[in-house]
Order: structure tokens, then C-alpha cells, then sequence
């Protein structure tokens, strides 16, 4: 009896676990005058009653930049992507540079010289990264001898050896029965 409702009380969660962001993802596209009246939270209501701001030449030319750099957080997100604080700062960063004339060269630049490398999502190829650029077409190319050499060495039985010498006595010998 108490396996059953140990079972009823992971199934009442796992429906809990569902049905929220269901219920919170339908509650976010409700008109805004009703998802005020069903109690629903400001930031909700707000978000739905601002339309997106219009595409300029600097949102495009931002958006663009910020898709070719990295979040120093998350690692594999761009900062366009990433919804970590310090992407956002940076994202604000970028925004006041863009603002005061810089081009994307010179942001590229700054960030570089600030974070290194690593900021960018395509870093550029040059000695200290070599290594990234190159490392796995090297391993390749090792792995690809190694499996010849080992292939090449165990298909060569050298003509002395007794065991080869035994296996065509027996073949020979098998061949004369046949006979």
C-alpha cells in the first residue's frame, strides 16, 4: 500500500513539473488587459504590452558582433545568446562603443586586449594557437600511422617462424588426403 501511494505522489509531481511551464508559457501570450485581471505577475503583463523595438543599423550591426563573441560564463553560448549577467554588461559595453564611434575592429580590439582571445568564437590562428588549430588533424594523421604500422606489422609473418612452418606442413599434408 505504500508503494502505491509513493507512486501517486511522484506521479502528482512529474504532472506538476508539466503542467507549469505549460500553464506560465499560455499565461504569457494572454492579452494584456487579461493577464492583469487572472492575477498574473507585472513582468508578464508588461512584456507582453511592449512591442519589439525597431530593427536600426546599429541593432544589426550589434547583434551581428555580438553573435561573433563569446559569454565568459557560459563558454559555448555567444553573448548574444547567453543570459548570464556579465554577457549582458558586456552587451551594454559593446552598446556604448558602438555609440562613441568605434568600429567593430576596434571593439574586437578592446575586448581582446581585456579578456583575451577566448572572448572571440573564431580566434584567430597564430602561434599560441597553433596547437587548437592544428592539434586534431595532427592526432589524426598520428592515429592513421599507428593503425598502419600495427596493420602492416600483423599481416607479416616472418618465414622462419615454426608456427608458419607447422601451418604449411598441415595444408600440404591436407592437400595430399584430398588427392
Amino acid at each position: 500500500m505504500r508503494g502505491i501511494v509513493m507512486r501517486a505522489r511522484g506521479l502528482v509531481a512529474c504532472v506538476a513539473l508539466i503542467a507549469c511551464p505549460i500553464a506560465a508559457g499560455a499565461l504569457a501570450q494572454v492579452s494584456p488587459g487579461v493577464a492583469a485581471t487572472q492575477g498574473a505577475p507585472a513582468s508578464v503583463a508588461a512584456r507582453s504590452t511592449s512591442a519589439p523595438p525597431p530593427a536600426s543599423p546599429l541593432d544589426a550591426r550589434l547583434k551581428k558582433l555580438e553573435l561573433e563573441l563569446r559569454c565568459l560564463v557560459c563558454q559555448n553560448q555567444t553573448l548574444a545568446d547567453s543570459d548570464a549577467p556579465l554577457a549582458a554588461d558586456l552587451r551594454g559595453e559593446i552598446r556604448e562603443l558602438a555609440v562613441a564611434g568605434k568600429n567593430d575592429d576596434d571593439i574586437r580590439a578592446f575586448l581582446t586586449a581585456r579578456y583575451g582571445d577566448f572572448v572571440l568564437y573564431n580566434p584567430p590562428v597564430q602561434p599560441n594557437t597553433w596547437l587548437l588549430w592544428f592539434g586534431p588533424f595532427i592526432l589524426l594523421a598520428a592515429g592513421m600511422l599507428v593503425w598502419w604500422r600495427m596493420s602492416r606489422a600483423s599481416g607479416h609473418v616472418a618465414a622462419d617462424d615454426p608456427a608458419r612452418r607447422t601451418a604449411d606442413a598441415d595444408a600440404s599434408r591436407g592437400r595430399a588426403l584430398l588427392e
